[in-house]
């Protein structure tokens, strides 16, 4: 049965570190780099979610950079337009999480289809899975630039299976965030959500994800065992 699982691997806080610039922050605000990053990468979803209700798409890029402008003005941190460029850049060249290529291997190995599903765009993705190693994974990079929503919007899920012909029961979102875990099973599709710390909680609303691991090496084992109950 697993010739015909497809899984859409969330890129961003699930295979790549975001905040993996604390290093290049401490430049500028010192020890405030880490809420400086957790604020900018607060701030650069719920400005994808406030476009996405409001059906007035920017592409994630902006909404990066715009998240990049509050949390300076926040923090107080005057960033030249070169140091901004400089953070954006860097912002394309993240680390992944040390669980993601074993995690990958596995499920390659386990004959499951792998592809990219990302708020961002398709070539900024590519260059970010480049950079990264890992984009040998993936059959293909599927970005919600093609639908100009957001997820958690359902648009993006359905794209995301018209795209890869595949079924809902029989396709995977994994994810460390809740809320695309969440807009997953709300279309239908199942869903790991990869708890990466103990602090991280599951929302608690009636749609619970089909799944929680702990770790990306988990996933290939858990599907497995889920689909042969």
């Amino acid at each position: 049965m697993s010739e015909k699982v497809t899984i859409a691997f969330d890129v961003y806080g699930t295979l790549i570190n975001t905040h993996g610039l604390i290093g290049m922050l401490q430049h500028h605000v010192g020890d405030n780099a880490a809420p400086f990053s957790r604020l900018w990468r607060e701030k650069q979803l719920e400005y994808s979610f406030r476009r996405g209700l409001m059906q007035k798409y920017h592409n994630f890029g902006i909404c990066t950079a715009q998240a990049l402008d509050y949390t300076a003005l926040f923090f107080g941190a005057s960033l030249e337009k070169q140091e901004k460029e400089n953070l954006l850049n860097a912002y394309k060249a993240l680390p992944v999480f040390d669980d993601v290529i074993r995690g990958l291997e596995n499920a390659k190995n386990a004959g499951f289809r792998l592809y990219a599903l990302s708020n961002g765009t398709a070539s900024d993705i590519e260059l970010l899975l480049d950079r990264a190693g890992i984009s040998i994974y993936f059959l293909d990079i599927i970005s919600v630039d093609e639908v100009h929503s957001f997820k958690p919007d359902p648009a993006v899920y359905n794209h995301f299976l018209d795209r890869t012909s595949s079924k809902a029961t029989e396709s995977w979102l994994v994810s460390a965030n809740p809320f695309d875990v969440i807009g997953a099973r709300a279309a239908e599709m199942q869903s790991a959500w990869l708890q990466r710390s103990p602090e991280m909680l599951m929302d608690p609303w009636e749609i619970k994800p089909t799944l929680i691991i702990k770790g990306l090496e988990d996933l290939a084992e858990s599907i497995t065992s889920f689909q042969n109950r």
